[in-house]
């Protein structure tokens, strides 16, 4: 079956519809299926539940599909750069279900092995653990966590052969090859896209098994959240005050 598809809206035609549970992938503005998500927008489907590390930031990414007030609830971990985002929660517009992030990543990775929950101890008498199993193992108390499975995953690739296998580069590989694994289906960009055999198997991160569809998107701008910068010749570090 042919993998590769002329575009973002070809890739998800037949797959969208109100009320399903996407899993977006990247860390930040880095590693983000920003075409994919377009093409979510376009099409107008609403009522979303949104599982992604973070919801981009205003105009960027998720942020584009809060605007458009197409996501319901998001299951996140850090939402702090996005204004939207808060005016929304604050609002009482958007629901949210908060995950320390080492727990949001497990419970990704769980849902993909087919483990339906798991206990950690992140969370034991903190909010987290309110109305949830707690149960001691070995004198310690530990809080139970459900895995996360999607209906869709989209995820933004480095490199990718026709045949689907993925390798993922530097910080994008923080959520991506967990929520490819973690869905019915799952959707791929890829900025590098090689024949088959030009990818070293040891290399390969997601394999293709779990890529339904993928597209071929251009290389574009790498986007920064806070561009930090200091005069040339400036220390660093600014002197003590004495």
């Amino acid at each position: 079956m042919k993998k590769v598809r002329n575009d973002a809206t070809e890739a998800l035609a037949g797959l969208l519809k109100d009320g399903m549970t996407v899993m977006a992938g990247g860390f930040g503005l880095c590693g983000i299926p920003d075409e994919l998500i377009d093409a979510i927008r376009e099409s107008g489907v609403k009522d979303l539940t949104v599982i992604s590390n973070n919801a981009g930031i205003d105009g960027v990414g998720l942020g584009k599909l809060l605007e458009t007030r197409q996501v319901a609830k998001m299951i996140s971990s850090y939402v702090g750069e996005n204004k939207e985002f808060a005016r929304q929660y604050l609002g009482g517009e958007l629901a949210i279900e908060f995950n320390p992030q080492g727990t949001l990543a497990e419970r990704i990775r769980a849902g993909g092995a087919g483990i339906p929950a798991f206990f950690t101890k992140t969370g034991v008498g903190t909010l987290i653990a309110e109305g949830k199993e707690v149960r001691e193992f070995d004198g310690e108390s530990y809080v139970m966590e459900r895995g996360l499975f999607a209906d869709l995953a989209i995820v933004h690739a480095w490199k990718g052969d026709t045949e689907g296998n993925l390798v993922y580069r530097k910080t994008a590989r923080n959520f991506n090859p967990m929520m490819a694994t973690a869905a019915k289906v799952t959707v791929a960009q890829v900025e590098h896209l090689v024949q088959p055999g030009e990818i070293d198997g040891d290399a390969v991160h997601t394999p293709g098994i779990f890529i339904k569809r993928m597209i071929h998107v251009a290389i574009r701008e790498k986007r920064i959240e806070q561009r930090t910068t200091r005069t040339r010749g400036e220390p660093a570090i600014p002197p003590a005050a004495v």
